[in-house]
């Protein structure tokens, strides 16, 4: 029996392929664009190593497209041919679960693998993320607290236990809490692009503006060989120059930072759902201050015709109706509507989640492009308390509590823009009316 470097036992066939493992697992925790090709080598060292068959299962579905649901499935049963421990199967059971449309089982296994094996970094990082896109940064909260104490800074992988303190104290609103653990990752490694977006969302939040564009500067030059989580990074940065009224160099981060079309990472991924989010986030955003985005809505919108069907993000379903909505693409938007409600009428709780909160989401966002204003309140007002059960932080729930607000003000509901002042107000320490996006309908109330 072989262990990894955690001292974890791992049924790999060789020294060879343990240390394989470990570097995978070590590209996976720094956001490594050099993922795929370490799996690759794991698995010519150990076709029959099973956790290697359930890591690449669960990498695909990281990617939130239907799309590659039967590769993850070809995965789990390579897995499940291989022999290995009650830790590796429950991972494999894990992995199933997530398969079949119940993130929130295979975040229990996982809890319950982190309560045998708290070193088990791989099963605390897939519930960390599964947590986020779950909405539950109560749960986030609570495993990192759960198995911190377990670890030393003599672990490998210690930082990413740091970087995702980080995360999961912001997003419970512990700023100090959060800038401390994340700063101190970055420090123990300047590359660690979870702590690095850990704090720039401490930044965002706390309205730092200009010290999270020094922030992202700083750092930046130590990502080569990353993957697109640095094209979020930048998205933060974009935020703090509109924050700041740049629209010029928001627009320059676009083009030539998270939105860049001849990048190697977009070319590879052209409608990778965080870049979506990024990209159709920003020009919603912009749009409202009547900057001109020219043609960029048009690509964004080509990539959600492709995807209409497609509803593993529950997240990016209403910003790829952003594009539709921002080009005019009615009967695109109405055949993305009925493929949502057939997804809907599944039994899997994905399917409870977009017929329950995504699907009038989405709907509110056409509603709101077409200009029918006070139905896009309607629509949004039943589930606004609900959205945050789609995923996405705070930052990036933001733009569609913008929706809702543009709605009110333009329909003429104050009591509805009364409504979501009072609740961005409530959760974010900035008031609305040092936010550009709030600032307006902040005065025009007030006055």
């Amino acid at each position: 029996m072989f262990h990894d470097c955690r001292g974890l036992p791992l049924t790999a066939a060789s020294k060879t392929a343990a240390d394989a493992f470990d570097r995978a697992i070590d590209s996976y925790l720094g956001y490594r664009s050099d993922m795929m090709a370490r799996m690759q080598t794991l698995l010519a060292a150990d076709p029959g190593c099973g956790l290697a068959h359930t890591l690449m299962g669960c990498l695909l579905l990281m990617g939130f497209r239907s799309d590659l649901l039967p590769a993850a499935r070809a995965a789990l049963a390579d897995s499940r041919a291989c022999p290995g421990t009650n830790r590796e199967k429950a991972h494999a059971d894990a992995l199933a679960h997530w398969i079949d449309g119940d993130p929130k089982a295979a975040i229990a296994v996982w809890d319950q693998i982190l309560a045998d094996h708290p070193h088990d970094v791989l099963a605390f990082r897939l519930a960390h993320f599964l947590n986020f896109w779950c909405g539950r940064p109560e749960a986030m909260l609570a495993s990192v607290l759960s198995i911190e104490r377990h670890w030393s800074p003599a672990l490998p992988g210690y930082g990413s236990i740091l970087a995702c303190r980080c995360f999961a104290f912001e997003e419970a609103g512990d700023y100090l809490q959060a800038e401390h653990a994340g700063r101190e990752a970055v420090r123990r490694d300047p590359g660690d692009l979870w702590a690095a977006h850990g704090v720039a969302h401490v930044l965002e939040m706390t309205g730092r503006r200009l010290e999270g564009i020094a922030w992202v500067r700083g750092l930046e030059s130590g990502w080569d060989g990353t993957n697109n989580l640095k094209h979020h990074l930048w998205w933060h940065r974009a935020m703090y120059h509109l924050e700041l009224g740049d629209s010029a160099t928001v627009l320059s981060l676009y083009d030539s930072g998270f939105r860049d079309l001849d990048s190697p990472l977009t070319r590879a991924a052209p409608d990778l759902y965080i870049d979506v989010q990024n990209a159709a986030s920003m020009l919603f955003r912009l749009g409202r201050f009547g900057v001109d985005a020219g043609g960029r809505w048009e690509e964004i919108a080509d990539k959600a015709q492709a995807r209409i069907g497609d509803c593993q993000s529950a997240f990016t379903l209403p910003h790829w109706m952003m594009a539709l909505a921002a080009t005019g693409r009615e009967h695109a938007a109405r055949d993305m509507l009925a493929a949502m409600r057939d997804f809907a009428s599944g039994t899997q709780p994905i399917a409870g989640l977009v017929r329950d909160i995504a699907l009038p989401v989405t709907e509110a966002v056409l509603a709101h492009g077409q200009g029918r204003h006070a139905d896009a309140v309607a629509l949004m007002r039943p589930v606004i308390g609900e959205m945050y059960l789609m995923g996405g932080s705070h930052a990036q729930q933001d733009v569609l509590e913008q929706v809702f607000l543009d709605s009110a003000l333009k329909s003429g509901s104050a009591l509805d823009a009364r409504m979501i002042l009072q609740r961005v107000a409530g959760r974010h320490p900035v008031p609305p009316e040092r936010r550009r996006g709030y600032a307006m309908g902040a005065h025009l109330l007030a006055g």
